[in-house]
Order: structure tokens, then C-alpha cells, then sequence
């Protein structure tokens, strides 16, 4: 996925309202806003596209039997505390967290760091530009994340309070204790 940085710190004061409004009046184009810098973002091309909506499917079918929280495909937004607006290819949030939120945040861009967030990289994404976006994650309070990079059949799992452990070609990722009984079949993202 190409991307494009453009920095509005001199221009404009990038609020919650401004930056959510500027989706709004644009709903063809993907953005991310972190550290006074609002990105652009392409489309991902078909294959990045079907594997990433099998992965998803994989988290609403597991969330539907466990009943723990909701799962957001690429499309949704979230306000980090520390003031990035950020789109995981897929996260998950318990039921708690998403419950605490009034109407008007759920409908918005959720001020919540979600519990779980993955990322899959396209071809033309930059590892070390992802794995910033991994760590900002981690930074703000996500408990699980993996960096699933299809074309080096790598894995980054990174927790809270732990260091990253890097696998290569591995056949499965547990949930663990945030997404209890969940399993991913990486077969799908490596075939």
C-alpha cells in the first residue's frame, strides 16, 4: 500500500473534529493522523484485500461464539490517548472498554486504544514505517499485536511489557488471554 505524509503542524491545529469531519467529506480516501502528520493511504491491491478479509472473517466467526467484545475491519478508526487516529487491518476491543464509550464515541472514532490490533503488510509497505505503527500501538495500550508480513512468512507478536518475538513461517497464532480460544490458521495468509 503506498502512502503519502503530509505535516499540517504549521498550517492547522488537527482536532478530533477536523480530522473526522476531513474523513467525512472524503469517504474514497484513507487516512491516518499521528504526530502532527496526517497520512494518505492507497488501496491495497486484490490479493493484500482477500487475505485480509479472510483474516477478518476468521475474528467475527470466533467473536460471535465468545461474546467478548467487538471486532473492526480496516475501515475503522480509532483516537489513541495519545492523540493519533489510527486504522488496524483488524483489532478487537473487550465489551467493557467498547461499553464505557458513549453513543456519540462509538459513532465517531473510538478514544480507545482497542486490545488487540494486526496488521497486514502489503507488498509496497515499508517494515520499518509498520513496525513504528506496532510500537505506537503498544505505546498506547494495546495488549496484543501481530505483524503478519505474508511475503517473508514472518510474524512479529508483540505484548505489553514484553519484548517482540519474531517467528518465521509459523502454522497458527493463539489469542492467548486477550482473545481467549481464538486461533489464526496462517495457511490461508501464506497460501
Amino acid at each position: 500500500m503506498t502512502t503519502y505524509t503530509l505535516n499540517f503542524d504549521s498550517v492547522c491545529e488537527m482536532t478530533d473534529e477536523r480530522f473526522y469531519r476531513l474523513c467525512q467529506n472524503n469517504p474514497d480516501i484513507k487516512f491516518e493522523y499521528s504526530k502532527g502528520e496526517l497520512i494518505v493511504m492507497s488501496p491495497t491491491g486484490g490479493e493484500t484485500g482477500k487475505r485480509n478479509a479472510e483474516i477478518t472473517a476468521e475474528f467475527v466467526l470466533w467473536n460471535r461464539r465468545a461474546r467478548l467484545g467487538e471486532v473492526f475491519d480496516s475501515s475503522s478508526g480509532f483516537r489513541l490517548p495519545n492523540g493519533s487516529d489510527r486504522s488496524p487491518d483488524v483489532s478487537w476491543v473487550r465489551k467493557e472498554q467498547w461499553d464505557a464509550l458513549t453513543s456519540e464515541q462509538r459513532e465517531k472514532f473510538p478514544p480507545i486504544a482497542p486490545d488487540f490490533v494486526l496488521e497486514l503488510m502489503s507488498p509496497t509497505d515499508n517494515l520499518k514505517t509498520v513496525q513504528e505503527k506496532m510500537k505506537e500501538y503498544m505505546d498506547n495500550g494495546v495488549r496484543l499485536g501481530w505483524l503478519i508480513d505474508c511475503k517473508n512468512h514472518r510474524v512479529e507478536i508483540r505484548r505489553q511489557g514484553r519484548e517482540t518475538e519474531m517467528l518465521q513461517s509459523p502454522q497458527s497464532l493463539s489469542g492467548e488471554d486477550v482473545l481467549p480460544g481464538f486461533t489464526l490458521d496462517l495457511q490461508m495468509v501464506w497460501g
